[in-house]
């Protein structure tokens, strides 16, 4: 098994350098590549990359900005590995908990693995942040009649091959919800691992706002309504 870990990147020179550093320094239980994905940095976070001689370090350079779902979608694109799992450079999760996401699968009979976050005082950005999270998560229990505890989470961790079937069309932070809504409506209930979550603030560059719930919520309607194509219905 090779796993392909997908980091998105835009304008994250401050925290970049360790987000690697804490990566790559992780005892994986298989071989990995890191698929480093710079949607169009104005900063130094290309200079960093170049500079970086990982031979599993693989950086990919979009010209412009064009959002965490395109930026997703090049790294899945050029990923050689069986399964990927997402991580951003923003130093919010921790990779040392992918090793526990990767135990489920490699002990067999599960293919889809959610990091569930556990908010708390030093965990979460805010009280408004939490609450918008658990109404989106909520919502889709509601439309799909499940039960997930995060949707949002960044750490989704499944075949490369079940992703790209996904088609995720949202450029932005909505190829969360895409995500979780179309494995929803195949009836894939993601497997669920506690992991440990250090949200950062405004002031340090997060850049997730309210409008990304608004959509999030459309995203999830939309995949709840959509008419199967006629391969998914049989």
């Amino acid at each position: 098994m090779k796993l392909s870990i997908l980091m998105p990147v835009y304008n994250e020179e401050a925290r970049l350098e360790e987000a690697l550093k804490q990566a790559l320094n992780v005892q994986y239980p298989c071989e990995i590549e890191m698929v480093v994905v710079n949607d169009g940095s104005k900063d130094r976070t290309a200079e960093i990359l170049a500079a970086a001689t990982d031979p599993r370090l693989r950086p990919i350079h979009h010209p412009v900005n064009q959002g965490k779902g395109a930026a997703i979608k090049t790294a899945v694109q050029n990923a050689t590995g069986k399964y990927m799992v997402i991580l951003d450079a923003d130093l919010e999760y921790d990779p040392e908990d992918i090793p526990k996401l990767m135990r489920p699968v490699l002990d067999g009979g599960v293919d889809v693995v959610y990091g569930n976050r556990t908010f708390g005082s030093h965990a979460s950005f805010s009280f408004w942040y939490v609450m918008g999270n658990k109404a989106v998560t909520t919502f889709a229990n509601i439309m799909f009649n499940c039960y997930i505890s995060d949707l949002e989470t960044c750490f989704k961790l499944m075949p490369v091959e079940l992703y790209r079937s996904l088609n995720i069309k949202s450029k932005g932070f909505g190829m969360e919800a895409e995500a979780t809504g179309k494995l929803l409506r195949r009836g894939i209930r993601p497997y669920e691992v506690p992991i440990t979550y250090h949200a950062r603030t405004r002031e340090e560059g997060k850049k997730i706002t309210w409008r990304d719930g608004v959509e999030a919520l459309w995203i999830i309607t939309r995949e709840r309504i959509r008419k199967p194509p006629r391969a998914e219905a049989a």
